[in-house]
């Protein structure tokens, strides 16, 4: 591996280790700031939908944008607005404006679904050039982040700092870290043919392969089985087994842990078992933590569930993501239809799961996040595509 490889691949690990840091930042004070803001569940969901629907729309306009521009300057604008959603969360938090929360999340979701596509096409890259299982490793670096971040968040909180000031700090360092991991990034990989990106003629293909789409329904259901954690644990843990702020937060940092644990060991097993084992067995596992979290009445053995919740949903989406990149040419329109689909768990899940909450019980409405975890369970064989692309010829990858 060159210098330049070298370091571009170090400045990915920040690249993914960064947005982790800042969603469990303000994911482990959701308790504070809902009662700061005096919102119930349902209001939650609807303030939470912001993230979803700038992650939606971000997610949609990536894979275009990259054709257009490359990797690097929508890698970099998609986390500048990371960085400002999280200043907006913060001052939203300061003035107790539910309004300015949602702003700061749906910014906060448009850099990072408009990012999204950009990250994991320079990782897809990086990762054909080394000839090494990287991927499940970049996004353990996500999952590191949330567990460095979600401990952040459990210091503060215990010590009862105020989450302004906890969400500001983070921004300052989330700041630094772009504008040093940005300079690694080469201009030019992801770019589409002229035709290609003005037109956008090769997407319609894309839409009708069936092995893509039912690839697209695997990271759907591990998508929502982590997404339904990062937006709702604590709340869960406190309003539904009556733990306080503080225990609720720890339990999701443990859900944190196990995901990064779950990628970094993940490339081992995927090379030693193959995609479809992993992510069957990664999927019953997720399926026994959640039936533990919603059926059990014990607090610790609910709370200890989480880490089987965890490494469930930990290989899902880069597993998808490789898999995607691997049907066929085209692989930027390919890795976004995928991410796509990811991110409609993320615009259905906030607000169904608090509207369901707040009839129901939060416990009671994540029997919706098993199902479709269940349902992965009878799709894995879709994410074996190594097969496949060895039997392709696809000079026409974008580099």
């Amino acid at each position: 591996m060159d210098l330049a490889t070298r370091r571009r691949r170090q400045a990915l690990f920040l690249f993914f280790l960064l947005p982790g840091i800042a969603m469990s930042s303000w994911v482990t004070r959701t308790p504070d700031l809902r009662d700061g803001l005096e919102a119930s569940t349902a209001q939650m969901g609807l303030i939470l939908f912001g993230l979803s629907l700038g992650s939606m729309i971000g997610v949609l306009c990536s894979g275009r944008l990259v054709s257009r521009f490359g990797t690097r300057p929508v890698m970099g604008v998609g986390t500048a607005l990371i960085v400002a959603g999280l200043g907006v969360i913060s001052a939203g938090s300061l003035l107790a404006s539910a309004p300015l929360v949602m702003a700061g999340l749906f910014a906060f979701g448009l850099g990072m679904g408009g990012g999204e596509v950009a990250i994991n096409v320079d990782a897809t890259d990086v990762e054909r050039l080394t000839g090494k299982t990287t991927m499940p490793i970049l996004h353990g670096c996500f999952s590191l982040g949330t567990v460095a971040g979600s401990c952040a968040g459990i210091a503060a909180t215990a010590a009862r700092l105020p989450v302004h000031w906890h969400l500001a700090a983070v921004t300052l360092i989330a700041a630094a870290m772009l504008l040093y991991a940005i300079r690694a990034i080469p201009a030019g990989t992801g770019l589409g043919t002229p035709g290609e990106t003005r037109s956008g003629s090769a997407r319609p293909k894309v839409w009708k392969d069936t092995r893509l789409v039912l690839i697209g329904a695997v990271v759907l259901a591990m998508a929502l089985a982590e997404g339904a954690a990062n937006d709702w644990l604590p709340l869960l843990m406190v309003d539904g087994h009556g733990l306080d702020a503080t225990a609720g937060s720890l339990v999701y940092t443990g859900f944190a842990a196990a995901m990064t644990i779950g990628r970094f060991g993940g490339a081992y097993f995927l090379d030693r078992f193959g995609r479809t084992a992993v992510v069957r067995a990664s999927a019953v596992s997720g399926a026994i933590g959640l039936l533990l979290v919603i059926f059990s009445d014990n607090a610790v053995l609910a709370g200890a569930a989480v880490l089987f919740w965890g490494l469930g949903a930990a290989l899902g989406f880069p597993v998808a993501l490789s898999a995607a990149g691997e049907t066929g040419p085209d692989e930027t329109a390919r890795v976004s239809l995928v991410a796509t689909i990811a991110y409609l768990a993320f615009l259905v899940g906030p607000p169904g799961l608090g509207f369901l909450g707040d009839h129901w019980g939060l416990r009671t409405a994540m029997l919706v996040v098993l199902a479709f975890v269940v349902s992965a369970v009878f799709l894995a064989p879709a994410v074996d595509t190594r097969g496949r692309l060895a039997a392709q010829h696809s000079p026409s990858r974008p580099t």
